[in-house]
């Protein structure tokens, strides 16, 4: 278990509901990935990200799927592409299991 942290440091965090748009191989990455790009509505509009999800996903399956994500970390490039938000998910058995909810909501809502 991690160290305890407070309820502001959690508040610090912008994490938000997307819909992924668009998917790509990420052929470049060290690790296999996709590339994704995230509608978060009009307000934020999409935001890229790279996330190691191949062995749960397949490109279809995830176009048009919402997913949760942290949209306020720094950018990070890796290899030739800024990730600009993290899509959050849970390491399990056989790979990673992306969050989303389980009601309808709608893109851009807050977390929190």
């Amino acid at each position: 278990m991690k160290e305890k942290t407070n309820f502001a440091t959690f508040e610090k965090l912008d994490i938000r509901v997307g819909v992924v748009e668009k998917v790509e191989e990420f052929s470049e990455a060290r690790k296999p990935a996709y590339k994704l790009w995230v509608n978060f509505g009009k307000k934020i509009g999409i935001k890229k990200s790279s996330a190691q999800i191949i062995e749960k996903y397949t490109k279809d399956a995830l176009e048009g799927k919402k997913v949760i994500a942290i949209i306020n970390f720094p950018s990070l490039q890796i290899a030739d592409f800024i990730s600009e938000v993290l899509v959050l998910g849970i390491y399990s058995k056989g790979g990673v299991v992306l969050l989303s909810p389980d009601k309808n909501t709608n893109i851009g809502d807050k977390i929190g």
